[in-house]
C-alpha cells in the first residue's frame, strides 16, 4: 500500500457502485472510505471502512504489516461507513485496543456490541506508539456528537474524520500533489453543504481548537489526502462554516407547464444585465437538491419561485425550503415569486417560510403571476432581478 509519509500508510477502499450516499446524495464519481495505518513500535489503525469492503480492507492492512498484530484502533467517527468493520476486525486481531471517547463507546456498544479492551480518552490526551505520540481533540457535532480528530506531531498529520472530506473515489493516487484535484472542490462544497452544513458553529469551534497546531497533512475519511492544498482546504471550511458567500445568484423554480419557468428566465436576464456574472438557474424537480444547496452555500443571492399547488406551495419548493432552513444558513439575500391559476397561495407561503424559518434579508418586491406572463408581470420580474443584482453587488 502507498506510504503517505513517515510510516503512515493509506489502507482505505473505493466504492464505485453506490448511487446515493446515506441513501440521499448522488455519487457521480463514487466515494472512498479512507483508513490509515501507522507502522510504529505499536501498530495503530485510524478508522475502518464500510463492512462490505472488509475483505479488501484486511488485505490492505496485511500488505503493510504482514502477520503482525494491530495494537490500537482509533475511532474518530462512529458512522457505519467508517466504523462498520470494527466487530470483524476484533475477530482478526483479538488483542486490539479501541481508542475513543465516552460517547464513542456508548455508540459502539449499541451498533456492534463491543465493550471490551477500550482506551477512553478526553480532549488533549495523548497515546504513545513508540517513536511518536498521538494527541486527540474532541470535535463534537462535526457532525456527530462523538466526533474527534487525531494528530501526529512528528509528521504534522491530522486524521480528521469526516472533516475536510469530499465525495469521489480515488483514481489511483491519494495524495493531492500527485493527482488531478480539479473535481474535488465542488464535491467538497457539496459534501459540506449537505452533510456538515448545519453545524457551522461546531466547525468553527473545532477550527479554533486546532488553530495553533502546524498541519502538513490532512487525512480525512473521504477524498484525497491533503498536503499541497492544506491551506486551501482549511480556508474553504472556515468560510463555509461562517456562511461566507461569493457574489452570485441562485434562482430555483418549480413549474408545471412552463409559465413559472418563464418568470425565472426574465429575472435571470435582468440580474445579468445589471452586472451579476455568476447565476445558476435550477428546476427543482429536475436537479437534485444537493447541487442546489451547494450553490446556495457558495453564493449570497437567492430567488425562489413556484406555483400554487393544492391550495398550498408546490411540493418540491416546500422540500427545498425545508432543506435550506434545516442547514441554518445565514447572511443571504432572498427574493421570491410565484404563480397561480385561480387561487393565490405560493407567494404568501414563501414569505411565511422566510419570516418564520429562513430569516434572510428580503430584497425587491415579490412577484405574483396569474395564469400567464403579461407585460406588467414581466416588468415586475425585471424589477426583482435588478433589485437583487444591486443588492448582491453592494454586498
Amino acid at each position: 500500500m502507498k506510504a503517505i509519509n513517515d510510516n503512515i500508510f493509506y489502507v482505505g477502499v473505493n466504492d464505485r457502485n453506490k448511487a446515493l450516499f446515506e441513501g440521499l446524495w448522488p455519487l457521480p464519481y463514487g466515494v472512498s472510505y479512507n483508513s490509515y495505518l501507522i507502522d510504529d513500535q505499536k501498530v495503530c489503525l485510524i478508522d475502518t471502512v464500510e463492512v462490505d469492503f472488509f475483505t479488501q480492507f484486511i488485505e490492505n492492512i496485511r500488505e503493510v504489516i504482514g502477520d503482525r498484530p494491530v495494537d490500537y484502533l482509533v475511532v474518530n467517527h462512529m458512522e457505519p461507513d467508517h466504523s462498520g468493520s470494527i466487530a470483524l476486525l476484533k475477530q482478526f486481531y483479538p488483542g486490539i485496543q479501541v481508542v475513543g471517547n465516552k460517547k464513542t463507546f456508548t455508540m459502539m456498544e449499541g451498533f456492534y456490541g463491543v465493550k471490551d479492551k477500550l482506551v477512553e480518552i478526553k480532549n488533549g490526551d495523548t497515546l504513545s506508539l513508540g517513536s511518536r505520540e498521538l494527541q486527540f481533540f474532541l470535535t463534537p457535532m462535526v457532525h456527530w456528537p462523538e466526533t474527534m480528530v487525531t494528530y501526529d506531531s512528528r509528521t504534522r498529520t491530522l486524521f480528521s474524520g469526516d472533516a475536510f472530506g469530499c465525495f469521489g473515489a480515488l483514481n489511483g493516487g491519494m495524495l493531492d500533489q500527485s493527482i488531478d484535484t480539479d473535481w474535488c472542490w465542488s464535491e467538497m462544497r457539496r459534501y459540506y453543504s449537505n452533510i456538515v452544513g448545519k453545524y457551522g458553529t461546531p466547525v468553527q469551534n473545532a477550527l479554533k481548537k486546532l488553530a495553533g497546531i502546524p498541519i502538513d497533512y490532512i487525512c480525512a475519511t473521504h477524498g484525497p489526502v491533503w498536503h499541497k492544498e492544506v491551506g486551501r482546504v482549511v480556508d474553504l471550511y472556515d468560510k463555509m462554516s461562517r456562511y461566507e458567500a461569493e457574489p452570485g445568484l441562485v434562482i430555483c423554480y418549480g413549474t408545471m407547464y412552463g409559465n413559472t419557468e418563464r418568470m425565472a428566465e426574465v429575472i435571470a436576464r435582468a440580474a445579468s444585465e445589471h452586472g451579476v456574472t455568476h447565476i445558476g438557474i435550477y428546476n427543482i424537480s429536475k436537479t437534485h437538491h444537493s447541487y442546489i444547496l451547494s450553490d446556495i452555500f457558495r453564493f449570497n443571492g437567492l430567488i425562489v419561485g413556484a406555483p400554487t399547488y393544492n391550495n398550498g406551495l408546490y411540493h418540491e419548493m416546500e422540500v427545498l425550503l425545508s432543506e435550506i432552513a434545516n442547514r441554518d444558513i445565514k447572511n443571504r439575500y432572498l427574493g421570491w415569486f410565484g404563480s397561480y391559476a385561480w387561487a393565490s397561495k405560493a407567494v404568501k407561503k414563501i414569505g411565511e417560510w422566510n419570516e418564520n424559518k429562513l430569516h434572510f434579508e428580503a430584497v425587491g418586491q415579490p412577484v405574483e403571476m396569474k395564469q400567464a406572463l403579461t407585460a406588467e408581470t414581466k416588468a415586475q420580474c425585471e424589477a426583482l432581478g435588478k433589485a437583487m443584482a444591486e443588492r448582491i453587488l453592494q454586498g
